[in-house]
């Protein structure tokens, strides 16, 4: 990793670039220190921010020790500069990572989350809950995703990975039933939420650690699935995950990775009973080497 100071980053949209420019000027202009990892000293640690096609915009900003006055200034400031922000969030996190799962998420001016429109579909969004950071391109591969499920308006579909339940919502009109699940308690909340919002009433989400939830119990609660939509974190999927779906063996696996090398390794591993039939990469980070990968698995007729 490399730390670069720059002005103008073309991976991100306006104002963006403008917010980010803004806070570390004035984080200057008020003798704020920039956090230190190695002596773990500082006040301005990290800077969120987060657009929807919808209008909405979310910053967050991560102090590492600083007082309730200078808190205050400092965002003030932001605020000030950039009327347009819809959410403004601040956390003061002393622990050793970046993380903000577990951390107390603090308003300081407008709304707690952000709301994105995907076709018909409306999407709360909070500082904790995942949600694809080029919305646009989102759209595309969740019908990918869609598509490569082939829905018949019969099946019973599991969501894992769910997140704030975004496919398992595109995808509930045209499945009997699904069930999504997601290790973050906030994210399962506004899943929920969302599926008042949208009126959606054929679906379920449970919260739990992936290797832990999805196991025999959970599908005879639930009831065997025919399809599985799998969309992990980069590190893939655990290996008891990958051991549950084979001895679940639905007909059709839909995995979407965002890291093409843990999603070979786990296909390979699905191989012994699945092959592969369709493929498509969805670039939602363009000018990098990243890209989503979607995979159609089918299961081998005995």
């Amino acid at each position: 990793d490399k730390i670069i100071d720059l002005n103008h980053c073309y991976l991100q949209g306006e104002p963006s670039d403008r917010i980010r420019n803004f806070c570390k000027e004035e984080g200057i202009r008020q003798e704020l220190e920039f956090f230190n990892p190695r002596n773990r000293s500082g006040a301005l640690r990290t800077l969120m921010i987060r657009n929807t096609l919808a209008g909405d915009l979310m910053v967050l900003v991560q102090f590492y020790e600083a007082s309730k006055n200078q808190i205050e200034r400092y965002l003030s400031a932001i605020a000030n500069q950039f009327p347009e922000i819809t959410s403004l969030l601040y956390v003061i996190n002393q622990k050793g990572n970046d993380t903000l799962y577990d951390q107390e998420i603090i308003v300081f001016q407008g709304k707690d989350h952000i709301e994105e429109t995907m076709e018909s579909l409306r999407f709360k969004i909070d500082a904790k809950s995942f949600y694809q950071t080029n919305s646009a391109q989102a759209l595309r591969l969740y019908e990918v995703a869609r598509d490569f499920a082939d829905l018949r308006g019969y099946e019973l579909v599991y969501d894992l990975y769910t997140g704030t339940g975004t496919i398992a919502q595109f995808i509930a009109q045209k499945a009997k039933h699904v069930v999504g699940v997601e290790a973050i308690p906030e994210a399962i909340e506004k899943a929920n939420e969302n599926a008042v919002i949208n009126k959606i009433n054929n679906v379920t989400f449970e919260v739990g650690d992936m290797k832990n939830v999805f196991n025999d119990e959970f599908v005879e609660r639930h009831g065997k699935a025919d399809i599985v939509i799998t969309d992990p974190p980069r590190d893939g999927m655990h290996g008891e995950v990958v051991a549950q779906l084979l001895k679940l063996a639905p007909e059709k696996i839909v995995y979407v990775s965002c890291n093409s090398a843990t999603q070979a390794r786990d296909i390979k591993l699905l191989s012994e009973q699945y092959r592969v039939v369709r493929s498509r990469a969805v670039d939602l980070f363009p000018q990098t080497h990243h890209i989503e990968n979607v995979v159609l698995l089918i299961k081998n007729i005995e």
